[in-house]
């Protein structure tokens, strides 16, 4: 068996139990303690992409509530803690010594890609299952522990350009990404290859960076010379909405798409620039339907609307569950982490994002809704 995350604090452990024992004459785990699996996570809490953390968090503690609700898993109820990594590697991990200290037993990894590489780096040292919600990145599910909710960055981008070529939705494709961003580098190269593949024109790719990414005209005016009828931004919604917006005051009146990264971009462009962000389309595993029980349940709770990353969260925390019952393991099983890796690969779960399966690579067998912006809503594209 690997170690076991709770040695990350033994020696500070050790030190306060040595004077306690003393003092109290006793130092074990209460037996409530022993009944509660801790799933820990971090995302961006906090700064421009808050919007992905907030919702990953919300997703798990609304899902970790119903869980605990109806009676837990074998005995044992879950216990969530969350950490602000402001979506920064450094901070990741910082965030996950926190995590680890106050007990965690699962992960979630972390909200983006590159922060959750270093979580999950830390992970598969301790050799903890982490069930990712929303990090795309490839290199993210790549140790044996760590299963993924969300689409890869090069499923999306190489399926992106297939719907738009099977659905005729643009001839002459303008691409504007981050390249200094992984999630986006990532999504764009894939998109770029597969368009060569099936004859899709590519007229124009137009970068930019974390150090550029709030005014977009010299990209705007390149995408106007080109000649294209749909761009492609396999960006986060911040920058998406910057773009629309500006796109707007620029007469630029075309069809525009993009990944779950645009997710959140309503609430970014703000009520006043909705009309900017109309008949813009994206690929999600999932949208809003307000008779779903998840919606309502979402809403009566945080009183807003769930975004992808809230889904695939809760989809997380559920997959959590059934990996439980289908192993039968409780935490103080000296094989929990052996036998919850396992199961992964033989469970299926029902998710509010689609039906999934996964094997050993980690990834998620299950399909893509694509989405189009109507009126300040969500409605699904045919």
């Amino acid at each position: 068996m690997k170690k076991n995350v709770f040695k990350k604090a033994f020696a500070v452990a050790m030190s306060v139990m040595m004077v306690g024992a003393f003092m109290t004459g006793c130092g074990s785990k209460s037996g409530s303690d022993e009944n509660v699996l801790v799933i820990g996570g971090s995302g961006p809490l906090t700064g421009d992409y808050s919007t992905y953390g907030i919702s990953v968090k919300q997703g798990a503690e609304l899902a970790v509530k119903e869980i605990n609700e109806a009676g837990g898993v074998n005995g044992t109820e879950f216990k969530l803690v969350f950490e602000d990594d402001m979506a920064d590697p450094t901070s990741a991990a910082s965030a996950y010594a926190t995590m680890a200290d106050n007990g965690m037993q699962v992960g979630l990894g972390a909200t983006t890609s590159g922060a959750c590489l270093t979580a999950v780096a830390e992970a598969e040292k301790d050799g903890i299952l982490v069930v990712t919600p929303s990090a795309s990145q490839v290199e993210c599910a790549a140790p044996e522990n760590v299963f993924r909710i969300c689409f890869t960055d090069p499923l999306q981008g190489a399926y992106a350009a297939q719907v738009i070529k099977e659905k005729n939705i643009g001839t002459k494709v303008a691409v504007i990404y981050d390249k200094s961003n992984d999630y986006s580098a990532g999504i764009q190269k894939a998109f770029v290859d597969k368009a060569a593949e099936i004859n899709l024109e590519v007229v124009t790719n137009q970068a930019f960076t974390n150090q550029s990414n709030t005014d977009f005209s010299v990209q705007l005016q390149a995408v106007k010379n080109s000649g294209a009828d749909l761009v492609f931004l396999p960006i986060y919604a911040q920058e998406a909405a910057y773009i629309l917006t500006q796109a707007q005051k620029l007469g630029i009146n075309i069809q525009f798409m993009g990944g779950d990264g645009l997710d959140g971009v309503i609430e970014k462009a703000g009520e006043a620039n909705v009309s900017a962000l109309e008949d813009v389309l994206l690929l999600t595993p999932f949208f809003a339907k307000d008779d779903s029980d998840f919606v309502k349940a979402y809403r009566d709770e945080y009183g807003t609307t769930p975004d992808q990353f809230a889904a695939d969260s809760y989809d997380a925390v559920y997959a959590i569950k059934a990996a439980m019952e289908k192993s039968g393991a409780v935490p103080t099983d000296s094989d929990f982490n052996e036998k919850m890796i396992a199961a992964m690969t033989e469970i299926e779960v029902e998710g509010v994002t689609g039906t999934m399966t996964w094997d050993k690579s980690g990834e998620p067998d299950k399909t893509a809704y694509i989405v189009q912006i109507k009126d300040g809503k969500y409605v699904e594209f045919n």
